[in-house]
């Protein structure tokens, strides 16, 4: 399965993305559109035509009878929309109840379907709205058709990601074993079918190995797509669903400069260097004992 993942400040870009991607045959069950303001999300639903009627305040039937809008409410974070006919798988990826209500009385916050405790959704849910927080928007694309995959990141990367193209040396990652933590060195790049896959590889082999504590160095990292973004996020979540903690180390100036236009900045842990993450994790550690 590959999650591309594209962030937007712009509604206009945001609904050329959309039409792209069904241009583009992107499967409508694959897209998710998030967003924190109702007035957009009604307003991208029936631009876009994803829904059938109105959805807000007891909605009427909805596009071929399938689940097109559903209301996230998560205690202490608030109300996030996601919209599309993959609002449903995009649930099931956060962890929310799958009996929950959909579509009708989305506008009440009590029949707003809440996270399953236990599962580590509320973190993933938290994840995202914090950038839906800074009044950005976020299409979610998933799939597990390689076709589709590529030509979602395309679409994204043109109207979400900024990075220049980077055709230098090829992605590796290595493992270093360190004081409370375990090091991963990656170079090259993060985007399909280079970089996304080592990724996921060297994160699952460290939690079968009982390691979840893991600097991620991406000093060498020359260019990040939006299925890299995805990764990223999937890494962020496993590794915390794990009990485990994830920093990101010594950003290059591209890498870095794509985080603070996305806000990404204000959702990973993020240190300038190994002896400040080392130093994080070890007051990280201490204050999950003192909680315990």
């Amino acid at each position: 399965m590959e999650t591309a993942v594209g962030v937007f400040a712009q509604r206009d870009a945001a609904e050329e993305a959309l039409k792209k991607l069904l241009e583009g045959r992107v499967p409508e069950e694959s897209i998710v559109y998030l967003t924190r303001s109702e007035s957009e999300a009604k307003s991208m639903g029936k631009q876009i035509g994803l829904f059938a009627g109105s959805f807000v305040g007891g909605a009427a039937g909805l596009s071929a009878g399938v689940a097109a809008a559903m209301l996230l409410s998560v205690p202490g974070i608030g109300q996030v929309f996601a919209l599309g006919i993959g609002a449903a798988a995009f649930l099931g990826l956060v962890g929310a109840r799958s009996g929950a209500a959909i579509g009708s009385g989305v506008g009440h916050q009590e029949s707003a379907p809440t996270p399953t405790s236990g599962t580590g959704s509320e973190e993933d849910v938290a994840f995202f709205d914090k950038v839906l927080n800074e009044g950005h928007s976020l299409i979610v694309v998933r799939t597990d058709s390689p076709q589709v995959a590529a030509s979602a990141c395309a679409i994204l990367d043109s109207l979400a990601i900024s990075m220049r193209k980077d055709s230098g040396k090829k992605s590796s990652v290595s493992a270093r074993v360190l004081d409370h933590a375990v090091a991963l060195d990656f170079s090259g790049k993060i985007t399909l079918n280079e970089g996304t896959y080592q990724l996921r590889e060297a994160v699952q082999n460290l939690l079968q190995e009982g390691s979840n504590r893991i600097l991620l160095n991406l000093q060498d990292v020359q260019q990040i797509d939006s299925a890299g973004l995805g990764e990223l996020v999937r890494a962020h979540t496993t590794i915390r669903r794990h009990g485990g903690i994830l920093k990101i180390v010594a950003l290059s100036k591209g890498v870095q400069d794509l985080f603070r236009i996305t806000k990404l900045d204000r959702v990973f842990e993020m240190e300038a260097d190994e002896d400040s993450a080392l130093r994080s994790v070890r007051q990280d550690s201490a204050s999950a004992k003192s909680a315990d």
